[in-house]
């Protein structure tokens, strides 16, 4: 078992920015690869960014490329999630997920999720 913890979310006007964190704990948290998902009222939970279990490997959805990036820190069992030049459109309930074997897009692959943190972009 994976536990996942996010925290960091909050309110942000339009063009701030935000740092979100997904703190682990059970299982080796080095072993798994993290997404990151977010979900807005009456939407279905999507991919946001995708890191490998070392780090080395990332993909990013492409309404947030270049604005967002995802990292690691393995020693920390924590990964993080920095959102840049936030949009109204950002605004969501966003989680951390974790699973074996690389890093994908669809959310059926992954093993543990977090709670989710609310990020509210406001205009």
């Amino acid at each position: 078992q994976v536990q996942l913890v996010e925290s960091g979310g909050g309110l942000v006007q339009v063009g701030g920015s935000l740092s979100v964190s997904c703190a682990a704990s059970g299982r080796t948290f080095s072993g798994h690869a993290m997404g990151w998902f977010r979900q807005a009222p009456g939407k279905e939970r999507a991919f946001v960014a995708g890191i490998s279990w070392n780090g080395d490997i990332t993909d990013y959805a492409d309404s947030v490329k270049g604005r967002f990036t995802v990292s690691r820190d393995n020693a920390k069992n924590t990964v993080y999630l920095q959102m840049n030049s936030l949009e109204p459109e950002d605004t969501a309930v966003y989680y951390c997920a974790a699973k074996n074997g690389i890093a994908t897009m669809s959310l059926k692959d992954y093993d543990y999720w977090g709670q989710g943190t609310q990020v509210t972009v406001s205009s």
